[in-house]
């Protein structure tokens, strides 16, 4: 976890100066490279249902779009919601530079290619097995002959692909399929998002997660590289979003349970 920190280390050492940015009127730098063609691209991620997920009309809904939405509006900038099915879709994305903002799990491997924000949701990752698995904890899925099943590209891939020292990973297209390709290939483990296996539990019956949890997962906002001005008025835009109630308001109104507000930055905290 140490090292999932110093990845948005920077970025909390310039909250003070985006947080000016984000009462007042954002500093043109910020719009610039937030807006480079008129307009906020921002990744929505329907991989992660903790952020992101279809209305009835198929419209996107969650934490992340209303964050999109309100960022867009203070910087006077027209929104477009760029929609991927995966995490590794939306890292390739902000790494070819095909939108301005993401929402992304934060990763040391991640930081070579984009700047963080603090987080500002705290999820859980979680495993999921068959009822009649000899696997009782957390602890125990890490063997020689456990095949565990990952959405390719995700947080939880990035992570046990440095965790594991036994148990063999196999990656999913996208986090969504991680369920029915574990049953299908009759696999002995999945991993993702806690809430996501625990609606998969109900929708094919005859699985169950493992108590706890594997990783903490600190969502963040990411812009690319080298963009430390669009960085440094979102650090400060999203520790006021957390203040305010508005992160705490939006996972309430989207009905997301599980999911935390993460802690003000230790840079927000001085000031």
């Amino acid at each position: 976890m140490a090292a999932t920190r110093r990845c948005f280390c920077a970025a909390s050492a310039l909250v003070l100066a985006g947080c000016a940015g984000t009462r007042s009127n954002p500093p043109a730098g910020a719009i610039a490279q937030l807006g480079a063609t008129g307009k906020l691209r921002a990744a929505i991620n329907f991989g992660n249902p903790i952020l992101a997920s279809r209305g009835p009309g198929g419209e996107p809904r969650g934490v992340s779009v209303d964050l999109a939405r309100e960022a867009a509006r203070r910087l006077g900038l027209a929104v477009e919601l760029v929609q991927f099915n995966s995490a590794g879709n939306v890292v390739e994305a902000v790494k070819a530079q095909q939108v301005d903002l993401a929402f992304v799990a934060i990763d040391p491997v991640r930081a070579a290619d984009m700047e963080y924000t603090a987080p500002y949701v705290i999820i859980e990752g979680a495993y999921l097995v068959r009822n009649g698995s000899p696997l009782q904890g957390n602890a125990e899925v890490d063997r020689t002959g456990t095949r565990v099943v990952v959405g390719h590209g995700s947080a939880y891939d990035l992570f046990l692909t440095r965790a594991l020292k036994a148990a063999t990973l196999v990656r999913a297209p996208t986090s969504p399929e991680v369920t029915n390709m574990f049953l299908a290939q009759n696999l002995e483990v999945a991993a993702g998002v806690k809430q996501q296996l625990e609606a998969d539990a109900k929708r094919v019956g005859g699985v169950r997660l493992l108590p706890g949890r594997f990783m903490v997962i600190e969502q963040a906002m990411g812009v690319p590289k080298g963009r430390t001005a669009a960085q440094a008025w979102l650090s400060g835009f999203i520790e006021e979003m957390k203040a305010s109630g508005f992160v705490a308001d939006a996972l309430r109104r989207h009905g997301i349970e599980g999911a935390a507000v993460a802690p003000r930055s230790s840079a927000a905290n001085r000031t």
